[in-house]
């Protein structure tokens, strides 16, 4: 059947006129969220993959099942997104790999439906969603289109993102796919598959994957040029082992990326929310006072506690100290390493580090004899940037590699933002993932049961043993938001809806971080009332409009603990895994339920001015005035922070810009 003209449905079950013509929706100028013109409901525009030879001979403007509209050849429009899609009975072997790795949704699109007889003879039409396809329903470019204007760091961190798909790819027998140039696309920084490609031929090796990039690496950026093309020729030696590959990729990349200048703001807020009287939310930073001077602006945290008053704010509240107590001792020690660590390791670390602070609530739980939906629990989601001292691919020091860590448990979320997109960076710990991710069920089939959106896992919930933490590092070469938040803000996708009339105005200068984590928290409160909201906001940039390198390490900052982050510390030190020593009880009887009493920030000694001076005075006699004045010529911004850090007393010897 030919269509005359495109039209899309409301997902509005109650909408009296459902029926919207596309071509009217795209001429709104201006319009950011694309509006039923009956209800004012928000329409979905989900564009799939049609995969296979049927769906290449089926032409544009067919109405296929009645519902899909053939846009291009293989792409198509389902105009009816608010029913669920066919799915046969019994799921054919073929869509296995896809379910399994849904964790890696990020780069791979996901099976959406069938469309087409199940009869033998005429075979049925596999749809994919989450697929490389914008929201005009156009193909992202491939890498060979995008390669030559790419960025040096980009380059290299698009073939690491390759590097990282091959194994569990390759396990699952779809290496192939990240052979095949057309197959892969890419979207700003991130790598995005078409479909994945099973073969019955011979397992593919490294040497297969270095011959694929050897046309990348021939136009190479001249920066890295030299040092990928060894690499390379490695990857095409017999036996190259993936590990060492690894490395020295991965070191190829934090030198890339240090090249750049970074600066970060970040700010959060939390709210109860309309309906509810207490809030079981929990977010670092909370408001302008809430600022760690060693942890910010590199670690953000949110936590939405589970069990109801006096369980899940006690919950959330001790996941956020005990996970900034010990984030603060993995930042100490990765700023005392003379060399890169490896990128399998921090992830441990911080897994080690989660998994504590689950034994801690998993251990009060069981202290206070809680029994089923009684237990308190937290979810998370949490991003450190760790900024690794690296030599460049110039050959400066610089002082940051650009690393992020993103972990998350439970359905608190995750999400890059840039003037371009809006990525979804985390996967939810709900009974619909789950069942996904055991090859059980389509996501869209599991998302009809009544319990799809239970969560499977949050800390506390179960020893630490039984949990899964989902890690991912990214590289900051961008400028773009980090947006973390609780479900009271990406219910029902909101944040999908909206991300350019909040994060816009952020990019381009107009808002400040607050105001734009307050204006997100408003948008919950109107939108999804009834839940707790919690925004935290990292807006990072690397725009050499904005910045300068800097090559200075800035001097040691005092850190002035209260006295609950010192109890938390010394309690901390004593959980062991898989159980809590029993010492560990004055930890889970600390009362969170109080407003905690203000504790006075502890004045520094009156020596310690005087030790400073007299270094500063020192200092200048050394010689040194020329590269302090030059510092504060070039890079007035940086002096005065630096300045600010200091006593008071010596704050009066920093010459002030005109």
């Amino acid at each position: 059947m030919i269509s005359t003209q495109r039209i899309i449905y409301c997902l509005n079950p109650d909408c009296n006129h459902p029926i919207n013509p596309v071509g009217d929706v795209w001429q709104q100028a201006g319009t950011r969220l694309r509006l039923c013109a009956s209800c004012q409901t928000p329409l979905v525009h989900r564009y799939v993959w049609a995969s296979g030879p049927l769906a290449a001979e089926t032409p544009p403007g067919t109405k296929v099942a009645d519902r899909y509209e053939v846009i291009t050849q293989h792409i198509w429009l389902d105009t009816q997104p608010g029913l669920p899609p066919e799915v046969p009975k019994e799921l054919p072997p073929e869509v296995t790999p896809y379910l399994k790795l849904y964790q890696e949704r990020l780069h791979l699109p996901q099976v959406y439906g069938f469309v087409g007889s199940l009869a033998e003879e005429t075979g049925e039409i596999l749809l994919l969603e989450n697929a490389p396809i914008d929201e005009t329903g156009n193909l992202y470019p491939t890498i060979t289109d995008a390669w030559e204007q790419a960025t040096a760091v980009r380059q290299v961190y698009w073939l690491w993102q390759i590097l990282q798909l091959w194994k569990p790819l390759s396990e699952l027998g779809v290496a192939q796919s990240l052979l095949v140039s057309d197959n892969l696309r890419v979207q700003g920084w991130c790598v995005r598959l078409l479909e994945l490609h099973q073969t019955t031929v011979n397992k593919f090796s490294l040497v297969d994957l270095g011959q694929s990039w050897q046309s990348w690496v021939a136009s190479a950026n001249t920066n890295i040029s030299q040092n990928l093309q060894k690499i390379v020729e490695e990857m095409c030696q017999t036996g190259a082992e993936l590990g060492a590959i690894s490395t020295q990729l991965n070191a190829l990349l934090l030198s890339s990326a240090a090249e750049l200048p970074l600066t970060l703001q970040v700010a959060g807020a939390t709210d109860a929310g309309p309906e509810l009287t207490h809030n079981e939310d929990t977010c670092y930073p909370c408001n302008s006072g809430d600022l760690d001077d060693f942890l910010q602006p590199r670690l953000a945290i949110i936590c939405d506690g589970i069990g109801g008053h006096e369980g899940g704010e006690v919950a959330s509240q001790l996941a956020v100290q005990s996970v900034k107590l010990q984030m603060r001792a993995l930042l100490a020690e990765v700023a005392e390493q003379t060399e890169l660590v490896p990128p399998d390791l921090l992830p441990q670390q911080i897994e080690a580090s989660l998994r504590v602070v689950n034994n801690v609530i998993w251990s009060r739980n069981n202290e206070q004899k809680r029994q089923g939906r009684e237990r308190m629990a937290t979810t998370l989601v949490m991003a450190v940037q760790i900024p690794q001292r690296v030599q460049t691919t110039s050959g400066w020091l610089s002082e940051n590699a650009h690393e992020l860590y993103l972990a998350n448990i439970g359905d608190s979320r995750a999400y890059w933002i840039t003037r371009n997109y809006c990525q979804l960076l985390t996967v939810d710990d709900d009974v619909a993932a789950r069942e996904v991710r055991l090859a059980r069920s389509l996501y869209r089939q599991a998302l009809q049961r009544p319990d799809a959106t239970a969560l499977t896992q949050a800390l506390g919930t179960k020893e630490a043993e039984s949990l899964r933490f989902l890690i991912k590092r990214f590289i900051l070469e961008e400028d773009g938001i980090l947006l973390l938040c609780s479900d009271g803000l990406s219910d029902n996708n909101w944040v999908e809806q909206s991300w350019q009339d909040y994060a816009i105005p952020l990019l381009t200068g107009k808002l400040t971080v607050e105001e734009t984590a307050r204006n997100w928290i408003n948008l919950a409160n109107e939108k999804n009332g009834h839940d707790n909201t919690s925004v935290v906001l990292t807006y990072c940039r690397v725009s050499p409009d904005y910045l300068v390198q800097v090559t200075q390490s800035p001097p040691p900052v005092e850190i002035v603990k209260t006295e609950l982050e010192t109890e938390l510390e010394t309690e901390l030190e004593l959980v062991a895994e898989p159980s809590l020593a029993e010492s560990s009880q004055a930890l889970l009887d600390l009362d969170f339920t109080e407003e905690p009493t203000p504790v006075p920030v502890k004045q520094p000694s009156r020596s310690r001015p005087l030790v400073l001076v007299g270094g500063l005075l020192l200092l200048l006699a050394g010689g040194m005035s020329l590269g302090l004045f030059a510092w504060w010529q070039l890079r007035p911004q940086s002096f005065q922070q630096t300045c600010r850090q200091l006593p008071q007393p010596v704050q009066q010897l920093c010459p002030q810009r005109n």
